[in-house]
């Protein structure tokens, strides 16, 4: 941790599995920290060998027990008095680079958060509106763990910690293909399904019908992915297929479903 007369020091972790493809532009983005630690969590891929080329410490985890997990699995790791969590399928730009540094030597013990700008199918949607910021960069002394099935939440020492957003966003390569944007939809409607599951949440293909269509029309027209052609379309579209299935999902592969939540 901090000496006496030192700038305080920073460490991006990634969570991997199997992606070969975007790490490296993703671990090219955070070496301005002291440490890039990347936490795989078994790919059959060239993930670990990329990543552990380009300088980050890279460790393995295969035994998958959700999200949370494996992210307090990688705080265990960091030793610096920051630290940033990074997905694999982002990048850090250089203004974003710059804020991220501020903050660190600022020594404040605080929730940053940051605004996506996403990148769909090879085009930014730049003036696409942000569904809202992610928790990012904590105080590792204030950050005690993580927890929740899909998208996980932070616990920290203290519920006095003030929360700052980022001005400059985060670019986020969430949907680069149909192929990928199917794959995604499958994992993400099973742990979606399991976490409103937990919560004694009811399904039903009606409640999906109109949670699919209400975040397809905010995300199209009051979101501004109409602006954005075919690719604005296809992104919008496809997070409304994900809400539709996850009330489907809930509704008819429930016991499946209630067995996922009971382990997270």
């Amino acid at each position: 941790m901090q000496k006496p007369n030192e700038q305080p020091s920073l460490t991006i972790g990634i969570l991997t599995l199997n992606e070969e493809r975007r790490i490296a532009q993703s671990v090219k983005s955070a070496l301005f920290a002291d440490k890039v630690i990347v936490l795989d969590s078994g790919s059959t891929d060239q993930t670990k060998e990329i990543a552990r080329s380009l300088g980050a410490e890279v460790h393995s985890s295969t035994d998958w027990q959700g999200f949370a997990h494996q992210r307090n699995r990688l705080l265990a790791l960091i030793e610096t008095d920051y630290v940033f969590f990074l997905d694999a399928d982002e990048v850090i730009g250089d203004r974003l680079r710059q804020e991220i540094s501020e903050a660190v030597s600022s020594g404040r013990d605080a929730i940053w958060s940051v605004r996506w700008c996403e990148v769909a199918f090879g085009r930014e949607l730049t003036y696409m509106r942000s569904t809202g910021g992610v928790k990012r960069l904590f105080k590792r002394t204030s950050l005690v763990r993580f927890s929740g099935i899909v998208h996980e939440m932070p616990e920290m020492a203290s519920h006095d910690v003030k929360e700052i957003c980022f001005g400059n966003r985060l670019l986020h390569f969430s949907r680069t293909s149909v192929y990928d944007c199917l794959k995604k939809l499958t994992q993400y409607v099973q742990l979606g399904a399991a976490k409103r599951a937990s919560a004694g949440k009811k399904g039903g293909v009606l409640r999906g019908i109109a949670s699919g269509v209400s975040i397809f029309i905010r995300q199209y027209f009051f979101g501004r992915g109409f602006l954005y052609g075919a690719e604005g379309f296809l992104f919008c579209f496809f997070v409304g297929l994900e809400c539709f299935f996850r009330y489907t999902a809930l509704s008819y592969d429930s016991d499946y479903f209630n067995h996922i939540s009971s382990r997270g």
